[in-house]
């Protein structure tokens, strides 16, 4: 899979993609991880990509930069005129796929995550002020992500926990399958307690069925904690996913 990330901001990724399982799946060659500074791509002799909004208002990313970059990155020309985006781009290739991190966009959950490994080529626009041009939103991107009802000085964070999300998921990324399987989210509930040595710890003892070796029975004990948990913390989760207990 190739990431390519178009901002303004650019080293603000390298702390994040430089370390832990990012940098390890890059390492294996299961991801690519391309950041592009959206200030390449535009005409302006002072490299400005924004302008005020029409109609006043607030600075806004201006449509031939972030136009310019995405067709750079993906190869191709994609004409509004002949249609929306979705039908000019689609017919050239249909492995890869726009994204735009505003609050619009579709709340990040682990369900929305998983449909774009699917993808060979995923594109993050992380805009900043008061977002992009309408007709970038029209006629360029596919989908629009928003990772929780509250606002950030801009996309960039959220794009770091997208790719974060994502990588860990791709297979070969992390070791060990059944924690990526038992994780929170998954099967639409929350994950299970987990203790370690010691077995007491200032008189507090791990629960006995965890010392039993009985695997069926740990299995049983987990389920349930899941449950537990969900129903206490986050019981909209059963309700969202028909899962009522």
């Amino acid at each position: 899979m190739i990431i390519d990330i178009i901002t303004i901001f650019p080293k603000m990724f390298s702390p994040v993609i430089g370390e832990s399982i990012i940098r390890r799946a890059q390492n294996k060659g299961l991801v690519k991880i391309n950041i592009h500074n959206l200030r390449d791509y535009t005409n302006d002799p002072h490299k400005k990509v924004d302008a005020p909004s029409y109609g006043s208002g607030g600075m806004v990313f201006k449509p031939e930069p972030i136009f310019n970059s995405v067709e750079s990155i993906l190869g191709y020309k994609i004409n509004p005129l002949g249609g929306n985006k979705k039908s000019t781009k689609k017919l050239k290739n249909k492995f890869d796929r726009i994204i735009l991190f505003t609050p619009q966009g579709t709340t990040l959950k682990q369900k929305v995550i998983k449909k774009y490994l699917t993808y060979e080529r995923l594109v993050l626009i992380a805009p900043r002020y008061e977002g992009v041009d309408e007709r970038v939103r029209k006629y360029l991107v596919d989908d629009e992500i928003s990772i929780g009802d509250y606002v950030l000085s801009g996309g960039e964070l959220a794009a770091m926990v997208f790719i974060d999300c994502l990588v860990r998921l791709i297979p070969g990324v992390v070791s060990d399958k059944e924690s990526i399987k038992n994780e929170s989210f998954e099967n639409s509930c929350l994950d299970f307690s987990h203790y370690t040595r010691p077995a007491v710890f200032r008189g507090i003892k791990v629960p006995l069925v965890l010392l039993s070796g009985n695997h069926k029975e740990i299995a049983q004990w987990r389920k349930r904690e899941s449950l537990e948990i969900t129903k206490k913390k986050r019981p909209d989760l059963l309700i969202e996913n028909n899962n009522i207990a």
